[in-house]
Formats: C-alpha cells, sequence, structure tokens
C-alpha cells in the first residue's frame, strides 16, 4: 500500500510540474538557426515571452545573427494597452527604437511599404481557439501580404488554451466572412496556432477578409513546441499565462469566452462580466431579480461539465455601469465534457420563459444584430433560435461540421 502511495504521489509530482517548451523557447535553444542571417519583422504583443517572461522583441533584437527591423500590432497593440475594437496607431517602439506598424488600424493587411527588406516575418501571440479572436484573421493576413510578395512567414508555436481536442460549432456561410470569422473552420477549431497556419496555408483558406480573394500559398516555416499534448489545458503546460487581451486575465476565462463571447455582441443585452472583476464569467441583467431562481432553472438542465451559482454585482464600466445586475457565474466541473458554445444558447433560452418580455432577439432590424451574426458566421442561427428559443432547434446545425472539420484537419497535428 505505502509503496502504491509513493507511485501516485511520484506521478501527481510529475504532472503537476509538468513543463512545456514553447516555438519561442525551441527556436532560442536552436542559436535561432531559422533566422540566421535574416531581417525580420516580428508579430506580438505581450503574451510573446518565454517562460521566464522575457519578451519575443527583446530576444529577437539581441539575438545574434538576427535583424530585428520592425514589429507588427495587432488587435489591443504590441504593448497590449489598447481596448477591444480600438484604434491601433502607428508608434516607435521605446524600448528598441523599432517602427511599429498596426495591422489594426487604418490597414489590416501588411503593405508592401511596411514589409519592404524583410526577409521573414516572426509571429508570436498566444491565442485562445476562438475563430472570433482577431489574432488569427491578422495572421492570415500577414500570410496572404506575404505571399505576394515572397516572403516567408515563420510561426512560433504556442498552446490551445482548450486542448487540442474540443471543436464546437457550424462554418462560416457565403455572406458572413469578416476579420471576426475569417475562414471556413468552426467557432472553437482545436487546433494550435502552428497546426492552424499550415492548414490555412495548404487548404487555400486565406480568402481576405471578405472570403472571396483568391488564395496564394506562402512559404511557412512552424517552430513546434515541445511537450505539449492534445488532453492539455494550459494550465497543465507549466507556463505563465499572460493576458490574451484586457479581459482575459485567467487561463479559465478562455473557456468562459466562448461560452459567453457570442450573446456579448448583442450591445448590453446582457453583462457578461466584462467591466466588472469576472469578464466572461457571468450572465446578468438589472431585470433579473432572482438570481437564485436563475441559477436553479439553469442548473435544472444538467448541462455536461458546468453548474451556475447565482451572483449580484455593480460592474464599474461597460454595459449597466453603477447598477446592480443579477445573474448567475459560470463554474466548469469537467473542461472536457462542456459544450462551451452552447452555454449562451441555453442561457437565452431558460431567460426567455423566464422573463418573456425580454427575449433578446425580437424585433425585425437586422442591422442590430449584423456583428452577431458575423461571429456566428450565420443568420441562420439567430433566425432559426428566434422562432422557439429552444436550443433543439438550432443543435443538429450548429453541430454540422463538426465531424468533417476533425477529420480534415487532423493531418495538420503536429503533436
Amino acid at each position: 500500500m505505502k509503496k502504491l502511495l509513493t507511485i501516485l504521489f511520484l506521478a501527481a509530482t510529475l504532472s503537476a510540474s509538468a513543463t512545456v517548451k514553447t516555438g519561442l523557447e525551441v527556436l532560442v535553444e536552436s542559436d535561432f538557426a531559422v533566422l540566421q542571417g535574416k531581417s525580420v519583422g516580428l508579430v506580438t504583443n505581450p503574451t510573446g515571452v518565454d517562460r521566464n517572461l522575457n519578451s519575443t522583441v527583446d530576444i529577437l533584437f539581441n539575438a545574434p545573427g538576427v535583424k530585428l527591423v520592425a514589429l507588427f500590432g495587432p488587435e489591443h497593440g504590441v504593448r497590449g494597452d489598447i481596448q477591444a475594437g480600438g484604434y491601433v496607431a502607428q508608434a516607435t517602439d521605446a524600448k528598441t527604437g523599432l517602427p511599429i506598424y498596426s495591422l489594426y488600424g487604418s490597414t489590416r493587411k501588411p503593405t508592401a511599404k511596411m514589409l519592404q527588406g524583410l526577409d521573414a516575418v516572426v509571429y508570436d501571440i498566444q491565442d485562445n481557439g476562438c475563430r472570433s479572436y482577431t489574432f488569427i484573421s491578422t495572421l492570415g493576413l500577414v500570410m496572404q501580404a506575404c505571399a505576394e510578395l515572397g516572403i516567408e512567414v515563420i510561426v512560433l508555436d504556442r498552446p490551445n488554451p482548450l486542448g487540442g481536442r474540443k471543436v464546437e460549432g457550424s462554418f462560416v456561410e457565403s455572406g458572413y466572412f469578416s476579420f471576426v470569422s475569417m475562414y471556413e473552420i468552426p467557432y472553437v477549431y482545436g487546433l494550435t496556432v502552428g497546426e492552424l497556419a499550415r492548414m490555412l496555408n495548404e487548404e487555400g483558406m486565406v480568402r481576405g477578409q471578405n472570403g472571396r480573394e483568391t488564395p496564394r500559398r506562402c512559404k511557412l516555416t512552424v517552430v513546434p513546441m515541445e511537450g505539449w499534448c492534445r488532453d492539455m489545458t494550459f494550465e497543465d503546460t507549466g507556463l505563465p499565462w499572460v493576458p490574451t487581451s484586457p479581459n482575459m486575465p485567467h487561463p479559465k476565462t478562455a473557456f468562459c469566452y466562448p461560452a459567453s463571447g457570442i450573446i456579448g455582441e448583442l450591445g448590453g443585452y446582457l453583462n457578461i462580466g466584462v467591466g466588472y472583476t469576472l469578464p466572461f464569467e457571468c450572465f446578468a441583467a438589472t431585470w433579473i431579480t432572482d438570481a437564485d431562481k436563475f441559477a436553479a432553472a439553469l442548473n435544472a438542465l444538467n448541462l455536461p461539465g458546468v453548474s451556475f451559482r447565482p451572483t449580484y454585482y455593480q460592474p464599474t464600466s461597460g454595459s449597466s455601469a453603477g447598477k446592480t445586475v443579477g445573474g448567475v457565474q459560470i463554474f466548469f466541473t469537467d473542461y472536457a465534457a462542456a459544450r462551451l458554445t452552447e452555454i449562451q444558447f441555453h442561457v437565452m433560452q431558460v431567460m426567455a420563459r423566464m422573463y418573456p418580455a425580454q427575449k433578446p432577439l425580437g424585433g425585425t432590424d437586422a442591422s442590430k444584430y449584423a456583428m452577431f451574426d458575423k461571429v456566428l458566421g450565420s443568420n441562420h442561427i439567430r433566425e432559426a433560435f428566434r422562432k422557439n428559443y429552444s436550443f433543439d432547434d438550432i443543435k443538429d446545425y450548429w453541430r454540422k461540421d463538426e465531424d468533417a472539420f476533425r477529420t480534415k484537419s487532423a493531418k495538420y497535428y503536429l503533436y
């Protein structure tokens, strides 16, 4: 018995101390082999760090044999100080003196002038595994611009914080391609950014923001991680979590984002914890007056891997700022079992029954739902759901592309 306990303790200790080397760290250990003698640009943000929190900017700027000549800032900027949707201006990096070209300002695709003189563009950003998170759209436009100019793209791979098994949602449909839905992939796609880049490149899926441009393959190099496997959550990796955007403070938030972020596009219909201390973890409103009853109704659905706690709070900014809202906080009991994106539809279903005067998708003005439909990649889901406010009415449609995508994407797995 004592021997068994010792074995179990050692196994638990090894699991708890498991470490993953990111593509950045593998690059450093190789003495920057793929960058030697090259003039490079870098697309990054505060998440581009090694396990000791050294910035990719500083590492490449000081790397022997590498000439870092330009930085490129995605949404939220190179330093991560811009809120969601905020204009990112051109600037000069105070620490290195390098120019920072904005890819979330007057242009979202690098221009030939921005890329002039570069042999390669390095991409090192921690993503969150969701189609609407715009960093992967920036990656695609960088790949497109580099393909047109014969410039190599080098992706330093990082973990998918949702793991590599979870795939949820239907494909983007014609007329709904945009910067928040740029590829024909599910909403949750179950790939690392390096794997996704390989798939986008080989399958000709980079067709501009509107999905109608002619695809071109770029010269793509992915520097893979070491030690990562598909069943890992971010906490399993042993890596430090740096907020991927201002409202993504913890690894758990990455799971909450696909559970509430779509309904968050309904323009203040609900407070989802943004503007409070629990971004993306809540569903609350001033008109939810009995949070206990609301939580009980959601828990009665017995949704796999998730439970709900009644809560009241006052947001300090954003939707319902300064007002008391009632609602629920999401708690995950089994990340693998939870159907993340479907949670918000069950929330709307319960709200429609408890508060029929507050149905979120009423009215005939489709323009007020433009961003909601763009993020979903279709207007069909909204139109079908609003008829009865029942998730069963859209379940098959929402899940229809998942198996095919799993099969198609598997050949691009690196792990």
